[in-house]
């Protein structure tokens, strides 16, 4: 299989006087469908899509690009403003250095929301968009997170804990502090992890312990992102079902894939979004959380497949 990287690529903006580099790289070949993986965060990275799943996707055909956010991941020592204005002219420059026309959006949690605001932005870059565990509304997923967390402490009599989301409901929803302790509440009771892993994720999972770049990279975050972020474009109260509306009015295709193990969201948001999408542009998986690429590899290589081809 031949593989094309590009890795620390070169990119001329002309509101700058000097160059920037973003990290960037591809597998398989550029004749072949292309897909752009969004990463998470804001403050993470690619590296786990990069290393685990990339190259297998690559391997049934498609051509896949990834890259690292300004300020994020490996890409964080590039000068970034933390706004969605950047964030699409890098994303548009992506497209144009690759030159694939008219790619897939792959959009992993916080990447689902600059896939979906791209596309809304520039709908004619964009032929399809899949959401990966990605966010409709933040404040319901907050809810949820604060819903399921203060039951689980009410189960085990966790006076400390339920004192602390008490604390917690009566913040400011729209500030930063505010969904920085969801989150954390959210990784302390494990929502993001399979409840019971198949063997296939059992043995990716593995890999974090052992592959270099996923040793350094894949658990690492960036606080600088999600303050900017939040500061200048208050992505925690963003609401896309408008958005989403608008962009199915108008071709894009939107299509998701959801974990029934992804504490982030509620059976009833999927619910609701597979309702907007159409019952067979969006997949629900047991053994599965918010790693769909990881917790089901198999069945999501075989379901982009299915859909993108």
């Amino acid at each position: 299989m031949q593989k094309y990287i590009h890795c620390f690529y070169l990119i001329l903006f002309p509101f700058l006087s000097f160059s920037q580099e973003l990290y960037s790289k591809s597998f398989g070949k550029q004749t072949d469908p292309a897909v752009v993986f969004l990463h998470g965060g804001p403050g993470y990275n690619s590296a786990n899509f990069e290393v685990i799943t990339a190259e297998a996707l690559a391997q049934s055909g498609f051509f896949v690009v990834v890259y690292d956010r300004r300020g994020e991941g490996r890409s964080a020592n590039v000068p970034a403003s933390f706004t969605f204005e950047e964030t699409f002219s890098d994303l548009s420059a992506i497209i144009e250095k690759y030159q694939v026309k008219q790619p897939t959006l792959l959009g992993h949690s916080f990447g689902g929301i600059v896939a979906t605001l791209f596309a809304a932005r520039n709908p004619q870059q964009v032929k399809n968009i899949v959401l990966l565990g990605a966010p409709v509304s933040l404040q319901k997923t907050f809810k949820t997170i604060i819903k399921s967390c203060k039951s689980m402490y009410q189960a085990k009599n966790d006076n400390v804990n339920l004192q602390y989301i008490n604390a917690l409901e009566r913040m400011d929803a729209a500030g930063i502090e505010y969904s920085s302790y969801c989150f954390y509440h959210a990784m302390q009771n494990n929502f993001y992890s399979p409840k019971q892993p198949t063997s296939e994720a059992q043995q990716l999972y593995s890999l974090f312990g052992t592959d270099a770049t996923l040793k350094k990279y894949a658990s690492k975050m960036s606080y600088e992102a999600p303050q900017g972020f939040w500061k200048h474009e208050k992505y925690t109260t963003l609401n896309l079902i408008s958005t989403i509306e608008n962009l199915l009015k108008s071709g894009v295709i939107v299509r998701g894939i959801y974990g029934k193990d992804d504490g982030l969201y509620s059976a009833e948001q999927v619910a609701q979004l597979q309702q907007l999408l159409g019952s067979d542009q969006l997949l629900y998986w047991d053994s599965c959380s918010h790693y769909v690429f990881i917790d089901q590899r198999s069945r999501f290589i075989t379901a982009l497949n299915n859909w993108l081809k």
